[in-house]
Formats: C-alpha cells, sequence, structure tokens
C-alpha cells in the first residue's frame, strides 16, 4: 500500500483510488450525483467536481433499450464496455415478468419512471419490434434510433446483431465530436 503524508495526516492513495472507482462505476449505471453522494456520504459538489477533473469530452449521453433478447448476456457486455450510461435489455421472460409484477399502479410508476429517465438522453436506441420503435419515436423527443428485430406482436426471443449496436453508438459519438467542434 502506498502513503502519502500531507502535514499531519497519512493518506493511503489506494483508498482513494477504490472510492473513485465506486463513484464511477455508480455514475455509469446511471445513479445520480445526488444518490451517489448520499450512498456514499460525500458531497454532490466533489463527485461534480471529480467528473470535471477527469473529463476527457462531452459526449452525447446515450441509452439502450431492447426487447425480447436472446443475446442479453453479450449485448450488456459490450453495451459496458463503450460506456454506455444507461440500458434496459429484457428477455421475452422478463418482459412478462416486469409486467406481471406487482400492482397496475406500481408498474404504471415503474413506466413513468422509465420514461423520465429516457428523457434525459441525448439518443435512445431501440432494439425492438417495429411498432415499438414507431411508439418510443412517437413519444420521445430525442433522438430515436430502431433496430427492428422483427414484426409485431414479437413472442420470442430475437438476436440483436452486436455489431450493428456497437457501430450505430461509435456513429453517435463520432457525430458528436464533430458538434463539439463547431
Amino acid at each position: 500500500m502506498e502513503f502519502v503524508r500531507i502535514g499531519d495526516k497519512v493518506i493511503s492513495k489506494e483508498k482513494l483510488k477504490t472510492q473513485i472507482e465506486k463513484i464511477l462505476d455508480l455514475r455509469v449505471k446511471g445513479i445520480s450525483q445526488r444518490e451517489v453522494a448520499k450512498q456514499l456520504s460525500l458531497d454532490r459538489a466533489f463527485i461534480s467536481r471529480l467528473e470535471s477533473l477527469g473529463e476527457v469530452r462531452k459526449g452525447s449521453r446515450i441509452a439502450v433499450v431492447g426487447f425480447p433478447v436472446l443475446n442479453k448476456t453479450e449485448l450488456e457486455n459490450m453495451l459496458e464496455q463503450e460506456g454506455v450510461e444507461f440500458f434496459l435489455i429484457f428477455t421475452e421472460q422478463e418482459r412478462w415478468a416486469f409486467v406481471d409484477q406487482g400492482t397496475g399502479l406500481q408498474l404504471f410508476n415503474k413506466v413513468m419512471n422509465l420514461m423520465a429517465k429516457f428523457k434525459g438522453f441525448d439518443y435512445l436506441i431501440v432494439l425492438a419490434s417495429n411498432s415499438r420503435i414507431k411508439f418510443f419515436k412517437n413519444i420521445f423527443d430525442n433522438e430515436v434510433i430502431g433496430v427492428e428485430i422483427g414484426q409485431s406482436p414479437i413472442e420470442e426471443d430475437k438476436v440483436v446483431e452486436i455489431s450493428t449496436v456497437r457501430a450505430i453508438i461509435h456513429t453517435i459519438r463520432r457525430l458528436g465530436c464533430r458538434e463539439e467542434k463547431k
């Protein structure tokens, strides 16, 4: 373990690195600065300053929603590797479990919370049926990019082409870099 002395204090560099990793992991998962600060007993302003210190560029915020997806784990791994801030991927079974959990009011509240979350992103990539993509495009003001995985109604899990989604993410990021240079 490496320590640094600053006046009367002895600081563990490892402890600092571990805390920073926790903060960043939670933020990447879409947890707000306020919630991260609360969970880790920190000031929200500290988290904001930390992010500013490490910021390389401001990029377009991307969220991905997809259902029903057969290769869910592979897709989620790629989205994590690409640093996508928020994603919600369901298999057919998980989609029905989401709908069947709780009361109608609880489902309504969950859907409304998700809709509010989606509105906070610049781009929303939707991996779904043709009718679900149309639904998302009609509801959201942000840029909705649809990847049709089947005609509605889809009743079984479908394979999502990982390279297609990755290419869309890379294109969005390239566009974001061009916009910043203007």
